[in-house]
């Protein structure tokens, strides 16, 4: 018995051991490679643009990301410079984040939350200027409402986790605008890990935004279903938003909803309900995140 004990030891030990001979952390590999992934997002040939004084705009066309082709949009706003948040929304019906952004005067915008893709309006929790406009629907996918974009009476954002239904739930958090969604994708400097779901695991053109240490927002918005941008799981988009800087990060509505706008580009990324990769396959959804000069 003691023979075959040291025997497994032996192979166990061997497992592990780096080519210097040294034994190393079964966890090293994997921290090594998202250490190189962090560095690829990081280190990519960024084509970059100032949109206004504190929102910055760039985009990248990855060959090779995540074994993929996947192209990237990414809108940074620095708080800082008295730059405004609205969110524009319908309670019935449909409107483009697009013309609710050149309607409103915005610098940028995406999309917004999950919504009724037959009659419109928001599917999820969604309150703005202190007054609650819509409750998630009883029977919506729960860890899709698990986290919320949040705006308190100075301005300030927070990505927030839902509270239980005995705390009182979304209608609980102190915040002036609010708007639900989900999954949760980093929180307190660590990625989440998500439910092993097909919502995701599989590949979608995707929406997010975090918000950094130093109180910058990062929104990013990743094409899809194209052979020219793949699109992201959950966990790949997480790791996305944390190479980036992000303290907390959630995912928003994505799919053909995936949209980033840019005053005086117009649709910056590759939208799909047109089934090309190209600007002009916008689809129409129930709310939108703005940026506002002051």
């Amino acid at each position: 018995m003691k023979l075959i004990f040291t025997l497994f030891l032996f192979i166990a030990t061997s497992c592990l051991k780096a080519q210097d001979g040294t034994i190393a952390p079964p966890s090293q590999e994997k921290q090594d490679s998202l250490a190189a992934l962090y560095d690829q997002i990081r280190n990519a040939e960024w084509k970059s643009f100032e949109a206004a004084e504190g929102i910055t705009w760039k985009h990248f066309h990855f060959n090779d990301l995540y074994s993929s082709k996947q192209f990237i949009t990414v809108i940074e706003v620095d708080l800082n410079k008295g730059i405004s948040i609205d969110l524009p929304y319908v309670t019935e019906g449909f409107m483009k984040t697009s013309e609710a952004a050149a309607k409103a005067g915005a610098v940028v915008a995406i999309n917004g939350s999950f919504f009724d893709t037959k009659v419109g309006g928001s599917t999820v929790f969604l309150k703005k200027d202190g007054k609650v406009i819509n409750e998630t629907r009883k029977d919506f996918t729960h860890y899709r409402e698990e986290a919320g974009f949040a705006v308190d009476n100075t301005g300030k954002v927070t990505i927030v986790k839902r509270p239980g239904e005995n705390m009182g739930g979304w209608n609980s958090v102190d915040a002036k605008t609010l708007l639900a969604s989900g999954p949760l994708l980093v929180y307190d400097g660590e990625l989440v890990e998500p439910l092993d779901k097909p919502f995701n695991t599989n590949r979608h053109p995707r929406t997010a935004i975090g918000v950094t240490a130093d109180k910058r927002v990062i929104c990013v918005v990743v094409d899809g279903r194209s052979s020219e941008s793949y699109g992201m799981s959950i966990p790949e988009l997480a790791k996305v938003m944390h190479a980036l800087g992000c303290n907390e990060a959630m995912n928003l509505d994505g799919g053909g909803s995936s949209t980033a706008w840019v005053q005086g580009k117009g649709i910056v990324n590759h939208p799909t309900d047109n089934k090309k990769f190209d600007h002009e396959g916008e689809r129409s959804v129930a709310n939108a995140i703005l940026f506002m000069l002051p």
